[in-house]
């Protein structure tokens, strides 16, 4: 079975949509796990009702998960703790997958039997229609490479749960927690998959945190510097590699 955690944070206007975009996967062996982080948008009534509208072998997938506000780290970890399945991915409750999304994803992981993958993804304006914009996934990527292109987007992972320990699977209460789960993972050892298919697309309002770039350098820094504990010149010879990377994407 595969699980998939949903962090929810006021996702009022997305939820709905993202729940029936899941119910309609091609893969049927799932759970998701929808953690509301202290919504104060009614996200939680909007989940009930939607669930309520499934038919009851389908609401029997869902969970819904309720906590104060302590961030999206926090409501990943809530929902990896209490995940069932083998297999576990992420999903931001505003991101679109196609409805393959499950199916290639698994195949993919186990024809190459590794214990962590990734894909292609599309970047999307605020109606999650994609602007053409696609990162492609690297055929393989190690903690070395990752460290330079943040290529790696959290609606696009999938981890075999009997191959990575849930310690390196539960988020840090940082910014930018999901990079630094990646590069956790990968300096433990372990190689990324990468599935050079858009199955993704990562909605991104003109307000989004990500489209702040001076505040993304600093947390990419700080990630350097505070959780990867590089030195100086290493971190400034990652920044610049990561920011000619960065800028590439977006072109």
């Amino acid at each position: 079975m595969v699980s998939i955690v949903t962090p929810v944070y006021n996702a009022a206007p997305y939820i709905a949509e993202t729940i029936r975009m899941v119910n309609a996967q091609t893969y049927r062996d799932f759970e998701m796990l929808l953690v509301d982080d202290g919504s104060k948008d009614g996200s939680a009534r909007v989940i009930e009702e939607t669930l309520m509208a499934l038919p009851e072998e389908d609401r029997k997938r869902f969970v819904l998960l309720s906590q104060k506000n302590a961030g999206a780290a926090a409501a990943r970890n809530a929902g990896t703790r209490r995940a069932a399945g083998r297999y576990l991915c992420f999903l931001d409750a505003d991101d679109v997958w196609v409805k393959e999304k499950l199916e290639k994803t698994l195949d993919f992981l186990l024809a190459e039997s590794a214990a962590f993958v990734y894909h292609s993804y599309e970047f999307g304006d605020s109606k999650a229609q994609g602007t053409g914009r696609i990162v492609h996934a690297k055929k393989t990527l190690t903690y070395r490479e990752a460290l330079t292109r943040t290529i790696i987007f959290t609606s696009t992972v999938m981890f075999d749960r009997e191959k990575i320990p849930e310690d390196l699977l539960l988020m840090p209460l940082v910014e930018s927690e999901d990079t630094a789960t990646w590069w956790r993972i990968l300096r433990s050892g372990i190689t990324a998959f990468g599935l050079d298919e858009n199955l993704t697309v990562y909605r991104r309002p003109p307000s989004s945190l990500s489209s702040n770039k001076l505040a993304a350098v600093r947390r990419i820094v700080n990630l350097y510097r505070r959780q990867e504990q590089l030195s100086l010149p290493r971190t400034l010879y990652c920044t610049a590699l990561w920011g000619i990377r960065a800028a590439m994407r977006r072109i």
